[in-house]
């Protein structure tokens, strides 16, 4: 039995020793032997659970998970004390100095009466935090692991900020039928299709972008309204008591087209 206060309500120092605990000899196995590289996907499935509590309104699981979130901060922050490289207290410093420094405005004596004023501050003194000195420096500095859509539109987003942009949609809708017919050539044997389709994703992002879109949204849409769909089409066929894979792709596909109706 470690040495612990049981409450009937804890505070964030609470969280600390817990996770310390549970690290130290005597704690849990399982908790010893993680390593950044171990729970790495576990903190991004946290975040995207939160993400979809906040999609759905529901505050009670938004608690939940911006808690669960929070245990995996803690605990990569309790390996590094471990390894004596920086401490919890050391990660919200930093990210308070970070949040002073980029709201001059608030905490200093410049001048922002808009968001449009404070971004373009944002964005000025990230390139002076980050010691970037080009426009290139700047897309190269976007994450490799964000979700491709949201990359692809974060970089497109910088590259229009140095000058380097469609004057309106229609350009981009235009490079989109360009890339389309490049994919089609190359599925015929006349390319990278690979190339070529991350072409057409990279030019629908940027349709997005014009459109006021989110790629990542609309993809995620999209999804839920094939699902929508594709139950209906497998309740329609089940009601006959056939199954899915011995129906012609054709009556498949007229059912296809009643569902889209309902």
């Amino acid at each position: 039995m470690v040495n612990f206060e049981m409450k009937s309500h804890y505070d964030y120092e609470d969280l600390l020793q817990v996770v310390h605990i549970l690290r130290s000899p005597g704690g849990c196995p399982w908790d010893q032997e993680q390593t950044h590289r171990s729970i790495r996907r576990d903190f991004l499935e946290e975040a995207y659970e939160a993400a979809e509590a906040i999609d759905t309104g529901d505050t009670a699981l938004l608690r939940e998970e911006l808690g669960d979130v929070l245990l995996q901060v803690v605990f990569h922050a309790d390996i590094e004390s471990d390894a004596g490289r920086f401490t919890m207290a050391d990660v919200v410093d930093e990210v308070t100095k970070k949040m002073i420094f980029r709201h001059p405005h608030v905490f200093g004596e410049v001048q922002a009466d808009t968001t449009e004023q404070v971004l373009v501050n944002w964005d000025q003194l990230k390139q002076e935090e980050k010691a970037q000195k080009t426009a290139t420096d700047t897309l190269d500095s976007v994450a490799r692991t964000l979700p491709g859509l949201w990359r692809a539109e974060k970089v497109q987003k910088k590259a229009a900020k140095a000058g380097f942009d469609w004057a309106d949609i229609s350009g981009a809708l235009e490079k989109l039928d360009e890339e389309t017919a490049e994919l089609r050539a190359a599925v015929m044997g006349e390319g990278d299709v690979e190339e070529e389709l991350g072409d057409v994703l990279f030019a629908a992002v940027k349709v997005a972008r014009f459109a006021g879109v989110d790629p990542e949204g609309a993809i995620g849409n999209t999804c839920e309204k094939f699902i929508r769909r594709f139950r209906a089409v497998e309740n329609a066929v089940r009601e006959r008591g056939a199954d899915m894979k011995d129906l012609p792709l054709e009556e498949l596909t007229a059912l296809w087209e009643q569902a889209k109706q309902g």
